[in-house]
């Protein structure tokens, strides 16, 4: 085994919704995982523009921040068709493709119903090609370090999902926080090469439990409290493309 490794692989194809974990990806250079954050729905009125996107703050959407019911929901995403499938309680209760008009408008017609006290106007999921809805402008990869996220449970004696954090690349075998020496190095993960770019600075979108929706922790807080600061994890870029696996070799040169 080497001495690091990816233990998972996730892609997030509507911002707030299920992460879809992913046995094998194949990267390219300068873009995100394929799908990743490729849909958002808009909460009312957004200054965004499809002919010309850009990253705009992620108020302007629903999102684990102030809509945690959302991890609640758990949903999948076929690549195939885009077809979007959500689920309340085991039941499927909407589905639609993304790329039709048809599809998002039954899939907006549920985000209407089920969250109409928290919408300023009604739901439009927003889509542009080639964009990301991340919380960053640049097309990145984040990368989180499982023995990190230990370190943070540890500290605050309790139980934390490193799904709180949103993860492209969940990684294994390293030192906790070792992932910050990464920054402005490059690192090589399977058959790819990674830049790193920048520590993550967490949201209060990290203290929604992922499992159930409760807003149970206050990771931003304790991380302060405890180290300083309130990153978890950092963003890369991809600047050699290449096929990523579970269980690949991670190394930083």
């Amino acid at each position: 085994m080497p001495a690091a490794s990816v233990a998972a692989i996730y892609r997030y194809p509507v911002k707030g919704l299920s992460p879809e974990p992913l046995p094998r990806v194949l990267l390219a250079v300068g873009e995100t995982i394929p799908f990743d954050g490729a849909y958002a729905i808009a909460n009312g009125a957004t200054p965004f523009d499809p002919a010309a996107p850009r990253t705009i703050p992620k108020a302007f959407f629903l999102m684990l921040m102030k809509n945690e019911r959302l991890a609640a929901l758990r949903t999948r995403f076929d690549e195939a068709d885009q077809r979007l499938t959500i689920a309340e309680n085991g039941a499927v209760v909407a589905e639609g493709r993304l790329d039709t008009a048809a599809g998002r408008t039954a899939l907006e017609a549920y985000f209407n119903r089920a969250f109409r006290d928290e919408l300023r106007a009604p739901a439009r999921i927003l889509s542009a090609p080639g964009h990301s809805f991340s919380d960053t402008a640049a097309k990145a990869v984040s990368l989180i370090n499982l023995a990190t996220v230990r370190a943070i449970a540890e500290t605050i004696g309790q139980l934390v999902d490193p799904l709180r954090f949103r993860g492209n690349l969940l990684i294994d075998g390293l030192p906790a926080w070792s992932e910050f020496g990464w920054v402005a190095r490059r690192v090589r993960v399977g058959g790819a090469v990674l830049a790193g770019l920048a520590r993550i600075d967490r949201c209060a979108a990290t203290n929604v439990d992922p499992a159930t929706g409760a807003r149970d922790l206050a990771i931003p807080g304790s991380l302060e409290a405890a180290y300083g600061h309130h990153d978890c994890g950092i963003y890369l870029t991809v600047v050699e493309g290449g096929a990523v696996a579970v269980g690949d070799a991670v190394n930083a040169g």
